[in-house]
Order: structure tokens, then C-alpha cells, then sequence
């Protein structure tokens, strides 16, 4: 008898969790890879993303100045191919053309980004380009008649070039004020009509790319301190910001106003090792933890942020920590600043626990990497992508969904970005990217449904190819094809899109054995097998 109630619990586990694999070559544990057959919550939206510099275009025309993007990638070197985003996919002109491709999709929401110096030219409130503003406008008003929210970001990275100009952008403390008042005006001008705000895109990338290697705009490598204080006056404008819309506009308007922050999941190699466990705490709070814990915990960084680069700084002859202080009127003014938490995810890394000092040379500049201590890596045996930094995971999304859920009580997150690219060639059968989306929010699917994660959304990066920073056009994460070697950029959907366009409609994924979910098929089969144990045992 104990041997026929194991096989029918195997059976059970079987038939409830399905048994098919989208990486079955690699990615195959019946318990942690198998497809979930499910439906999300009603409320769980579905959305796709772009970004303001990356689609639009337009660049010096109806007065708009340029960003610190304009001049990075009009930089010879700077770029892939000396490519740039002067016009993109061209999108200012053919928004209405974007959004009826979103109507085809189903999308019920889209998250774009505001360009700073297409509204405010030179950054500050003195010089409004209404002209800028007629633009976000429209294609706010074509997105709503079309039955889709806007999600809008209002900095993806595209600093007006004259502040970086005026005073070092987000070195100086002076742009905390600036960007107060764009988002004010933003929130003025758009704010009836948007109702999902998110301040700062991927902070960790501006600081870290933009001021420590110098990849990115403004291009400036110092490592060391510089990245530090950067994040410091971003977390100070995010908290000014979301002040701003809770004194002034919340009570009407009644939007939400959050912050997206990006990171790979950073897995122990060894559950088993208690330092390998240690180690991917510590490799969290130093990627998430050091914007997320002063926004959602309690006002300031993570302990392990403060100690290891205090203790590092005085090793390498610091006077003071290389990490800026918050003083304790600003925690209390950071601290809860964030009504939803937005992830942007993409892959996982093994890691493993390193002494501190033996793995950190002090010899070498100091740099965010060795400050965090922790080594990392993605097996060769991973699947690949159009980008040496992206290797599909599936189970990772479900990990750090995870972690954010527990870490910061329970808080509401949205994933604003998740994809995967090719490279660039002309393939409209993505056959990778609609098994990248297809495991990918199947792993949203169990955390939210079985891990009880209060995850209330799912964001598809990109709508469309497009201008991939550093890359150029030379990586494609579209699910709709952008021919730019063509001037009138046409776009043409993808299987992705297809794909992505049946799971919206579905809600997720019923299964495709009885048209019904898991759980309800779950409920059948476990009243079924009681009935049998009940006369056999």
C-alpha cells in the first residue's frame, strides 16, 4: 500500500505542475522547471516597455536640446558601429502607428519614458518646451482612447546635457531641486491621465556605468567614490519627488509613484553551505538593497554597505568612508518613499563566499564590484543570447521575486522590464525570445500564485527593436522587427508578439490538456485520488 500512495502522489505532483520543459536540456527538475498551468489574478497586469532616447528620435527638432546621450553617443568610439539614437525607430512622429500595434497586441498598458530636455530644454523649470509637452500629451490621450494606461518613467538615463554642463549632473547635490521640478511639472501636465509613475529607471546602471566604467553617458570613469555619490543625490530625488506628488497631487489624482531598480538573481552554488547562503545576501543588498533598503526599509543603506566599504576605505587610506551618509532628517524623509517596487530582470548568476580581504587586492582602485566581495559567474553551459551579459534563467525571476516579497514585507512589485535579445538579423520566427517569455512568466506565474509574492504585473522588454545604448542597433530585444536601414522604419510583429499576444489573452497559461488551470484541474484529481486511498488503504 505504501508503494501504490507514493506512485499516486507522484502522479499527483505530475499532472498538477504539467511536465513540460522550455529548457529541458538544462533547466529540467520536475518540482522547480516544469510548466505551471494557471491563471493570474484578475488585477495581474500585462505591459511592454521602451524608453524615450531609444525609440523616438527627433533629436534637435521642435525644441528639444540635447542629453547627455546626444553627446556620449555623438562621441566617435563611444558606440557600436558610431551609431546613435537621432532618430531611432522614430517614434515621435509614429506614436499613433506604435499604438496600434499595441491595440493588435492587446496590451492593456505601456510603460514609456519622458525625455528631460524635450520638455525642459536646458533642464530647469525656467525654459518649458510646450512643444514637448503637446507631444507626451497626445500620445498619452491616443493611449487612453485606445483603452491602454501609460506607465511613465521620467528618467531613463538622458540627462539634459546642459546640467551636466552647469554643474556635473548627478554629482552635485544641485540637481536634486532640478529634477523636483520636472516631476512636478510632469505630474502637473500629465498627472490626470497617468496613474503609474516611476522616478529613476535602473539607478545602479547610472551610477555604476555612467560614473565608475564610463560605458554609458556622461562617460565619465572614476571608481571609487564618484559612483557612491551619484546614488546618494538619486535616492535624495526620488524621495523629493515622491514628496512632491504625496503633498500635491496625490489627493486628486490618486496615481502611485515608485522606483524601478534592476539585478540579476544571485544564486548559492551550494544551498547547503551556510556561506554561500551569506554570500547571496550579501550580493543582493549591495545590488538591490543599496537604492531599495533607504527607499522601503528604513531611510539608509544596507549594514553590510556601510561596514565592508567603511572598513575597505580605511584599509586603502580613506579619511571617511567612500559611502556618503544620510543624516537622520533624511531617512526619515527616504524611508517608505516608494508605493510600488519596480523590477527590471533579465538573468542569474552562481555565487560562492570570499573572505573579504583575500579576495579584495588593495592595490587596485576601488571599485563597486570589489566593495560587494562577492564572486559570480554564469555557467558556460547556460543558454545564450545576443548579449555576452544575458543568459536565460527562468527560475532566477522567481528567486528575486521572491527575496524582494520577503525582504520588504510583503510590498507591491511590478516587473517593468524582462526580455531577451538576438542578434541583429532579420528573424521574425524568434523561436528564443518566445521561450524566454513563455518560462519567464510562467516563474511570475508561481511566485504570485504559489508563493503568494505580491507581484502585480508583468513588463515585456521591448515592444520594438531599438537603439540598445552602448550597442547600437546591433542587439534586437523587439518583439516587432525595426528595419533601420529603412528611413520610414517600418515595424513588423514577430512570433514573440503572437505568442505574448495569447498569454495576455489567456491571463496566463490554462492548460492546454482540459482548457481549465492547475489548480482547478489540481482540486479534481485530488478529490479523485482521496476517493481511491480511502477504499484501497
Amino acid at each position: 500500500m505504501k508503494v501504490y500512495r507514493g506512485f499516486t502522489l507522484l502522479l499527483l505532483l505530475k499532472l498538477t505542475l504539467g511536465q513540460e520543459f522550455v529548457y529541458e536540456d538544462v533547466f529540467n527538475d520536475p518540482e522547480r522547471d516544469a510548466l505551471y498551468y494557471d491563471t493570474f489574478p484578475d488585477d495581474f497586469i500585462f505591459s511592454s516597455a521602451t524608453s524615450a532616447y531609444q525609440i523616438e528620435g527627433a533629436w534637435n527638432i521642435d525644441g528639444r536640446e540635447p542629453s547627455i546621450w546626444d553627446t556620449f553617443a555623438h562621441t566617435p568610439g563611444k558606440i557600436h558601429n558610431n551609431e546613435n539614437g537621432n532618430v531611432a525607430c522614430d517614434s515621435y512622429h509614429k506614436y499613433k502607428d506604435d499604438v496600434a500595434l499595441m491595440v493588435a497586441l492587446g496590451l492593456k498598458y505601456y510603460r514609456f519614458s519622458i525625455s528631460w530636455s524635450r520638455v525642459l530644454p536646458d533642464g530647469t523649470i525656467d525654459n518649458i518646451n510646450e512643444l514637448g509637452i503637446k507631444y507626451y500629451s497626445d500620445l498619452i490621450d491616443e493611449l487612453l482612447a485606445n483603452d491602454i494606461q501609460p506607465m511613465v518613467t521620467l528618467y531613463h538615463w538622458d540627462l539634459p546635457q546642459a546640467l551636466n554642463d552647469s554643474y556635473e549632473g548627478w554629482l552635485s547635490e544641485d540637481i536634486i531641486d532640478d529634477f523636483n521640478d520636472y516631476a512636478d511639472l510632469c505630474f502637473e501636465r500629465f498627472g490626470d491621465r497617468v496613474k503609474l509613475w516611476i522616478t529613476f529607471n535602473e539607478p545602479w546602471i547610472v551610477a555604476l556605468l555612467g560614473y565608475e566604467s564610463g560605458v554609458f553617458a556622461p562617460g565619465v570613469n572614476a571608481p571609487g567614490s564618484l559612483p557612491y555619490i551619484v546614488a546618494h543625490n538619486l535616492i535624495k530625488s526620488h524621495a523629493e519627488a515622491w514628496h512632491t506628488y504625496d503633498d500635491k497631487y496625490r489627493s486628486t489624482q490618486k496615481g502611485k509613484v515608485g522606483i524601478t531598480l534592476n539585478s540579476d538573481w544571485n544564486e548559492p552554488y551550494d544551498r547547503s553551505d551556510p556561506d554561500h547562503l551569506a554570500a547571496s545576501e550579501q550580493a543582493m543588498q549591495f545590488a538591490l538593497g543599496w537604492f531599495a533598503h533607504p527607499i522601503f526599509k528604513n531611510g539608509d543603506y544596507p549594514e553590510i554597505m556601510k561596514t565592508r566599504i567603511a572598513n575597505i576605505s580605511a584599509e586603502q587610506g580613506y579619511n571617511k568612508s567612500r559611502l556618503p551618509e544620510f543624516t537622520e532628517e533624511e531617512k526619515l524623509f527616504i524611508v517608505n518613499t516608494g508605493d510600488f517596487f519596480g523590477l527590471n530582470h533579465y538573468s542569474t548568476n552562481y555565487v560562492v563566499n570570499a573572505d573579504g580581504k583575500d579576495y579584495y587586492d588593495y592595490s587596485m582602485p576601488p571599485f563597486w564590484g570589489k566593495d560587494s566581495g562577492v564572486p559570480s559567474w554564469k555557467p558556460d553551459e547556460w543558454p545564450t543570447s545576443g548579449s555576452s551579459w544575458l543568459k536565460p534563467v527562468p527560475w532566477g525571476i522567481r528567486g528575486i521575486l521572491n527575496w524582494i516579497h520577503t525582504e520588504y514585507d510583503g510590498v507591491i512589485s511590478y516587473v517593468t522590464e524582462n526580455g531577451v535579445s538576438t542578434a541583429d538579423v532579420y528573424e521574425l520566427n524568434d523561436e528564443s525570445r518566445i521561450k524566454y517569455f513563455r518560462s519567464y512568466i510562467n516563474e511570475v506565474l508561481k511566485a504570485v500564485n504559489i508563493d503568494g509574492v505580491n507581484c502585480k504585473g508583468y513588463t515585456a522588454w521591448s515592444f520594438m527593436d531599438n537603439f540598445e545604448w552602448g550597442s547600437g542597433y546591433s542587439e534586437r530585444f523587439g518583439m516587432h522587427y525595426v528595419d533601420f536601414n529603412d528611413d520610414d522604419r517600418p515595424r513588423e510583429a514577430k512570433n514573440s508578439a503572437k505568442v505574448f499576444s495569447q498569454i495576455i489573452k489567456d491571463h496566463g497559461f490554462p492548460d492546454p490538456a482540459t482548457g481549465g488551470s492547475s489548480s482547478v484541474r489540481g482540486t479534481i484529481i485530488v478529490t479523485a485520488l482521496a476517493i481511491i486511498l480511502a477504499k484501497i488503504l
